[in-house]
């Protein structure tokens, strides 16, 4: 294959360490073949563009002015890029040996494949229920936000919200933690739309696949680790709390409100609302108890 065959695209917004251990292990476990790495650096000012430049030469550092959010950013790498795949992996995780490699000829053997991700685990080696998700509907969110839908014995149109479990195949959705995808299916499809400024983007972007006719895989014989959480902090801002819910409204708004009932429009996005101010008011409880701890 002449030229590269992978573009990595990885978005950073103040992670600088965790993006160090990042691109360090894909300095230690590169593909085969040829790959770019682009770093978008979302203005973060911790000295991030510095230590891309002094300690990872090869890696593309891509500036902008101001936080783009996660879609966009990752769009102007893509965008940038010519190789006929593309990673979109989070600075909080770290590839293993002959991840890369596995799920390129993943995609190379499997045409119908536009989209895959890998099992993702947490430092301390559990399991990221997150990496496969089926698609969200109101009463999967119901059982998962309240707790209900986490449980081993919750029914099913409770616990729509994560996936079965699979041992490999097609799913609705992977994490866009670690989320390849093929460039042919996207210029077909559309790149990350940049009306979620962070969260959902890579739901929607499953969902656009697969009602293009592609298929979306989940890969477990592929570990990645994923320190969760570590580019959103501990706990959310504002801004990322709203954008969070704003997701999950322009979702359903997007995809699911024009085939529903007007009233059960009207209900969910007041259902999206209660959450927003329930999450508003205990994030900021959580911070005043840690800041007095």
């Amino acid at each position: 294959m002449l030229g590269h065959a992978l573009d990595v695209v990885i978005v950073s917004f103040r992670s600088r360490e965790l993006l160090r251990d990042c691109l360090a292990s894909l300095r230690l476990f590169p593909p085969s073949q040829d790959a770019r790495i682009w770093v978008v650096d979302n203005a973060s000012h911790d000295g991030t563009v510095e230590m891309v430049r002094s300690d990872f030469p090869e890696v593309e550092i891509l500036e902008s002015r101001t936080n783009l959010g996660f879609s966009a950013a990752n769009n102007v790498a893509i965008r940038r890029g010519t190789a006929p795949y593309v990673l979109a992996l989070n600075p909080d995780t770290r590839v293993t040996e002959g991840s890369l490699d596995h799920m390129l000829e993943l995609m190379e053997s499997s045409p119908a494949i536009g989209i895959s991700g890998c099992r993702l685990e947490r430092e301390d080696g559990t399991f990221d229920h997150a990496a496969r998700r089926s698609f969200p509907t109101p009463l999967g969110a119901l059982g998962h936000f309240s707790g209900i839908g986490r449980k081993a014995k919750a029914p099913a149109w409770l616990s729509q919200y994560r996936a079965p479990v699979v041992e490999r195949g097609p799913v609705d959705s992977v994490n866009g933690a670690f989320m390849l995808m093929r460039r042919d299916a996207l210029d077909a499809v559309g790149l990350f739309d940049e009306g979620y400024w962070m969260y959902m983007e890579d739901l929607d972007l499953c969902y656009r696949f697969a009602q293009a006719g592609w298929k979306t895989w989940y890969e477990p014989d592929v570990t990645v680790v994923h320190v969760k959480g570590g580019t959103s902090g501990k706990y959310r801002s504002l801004r990322v709390n709203y954008a969070f819910h704003y997701g999950m409204f322009r979702f359903y708004r997007k995809h699911y409100s024009p085939k529903r009932n007007p009233l059960v429009n009207v209900l969910v996005y007041a259902g999206i609302g209660a959450k927003l101010v329930v999450s508003l008011v205990s994030s900021s409880v959580r911070r005043r108890m840690f800041a007095r701890a």
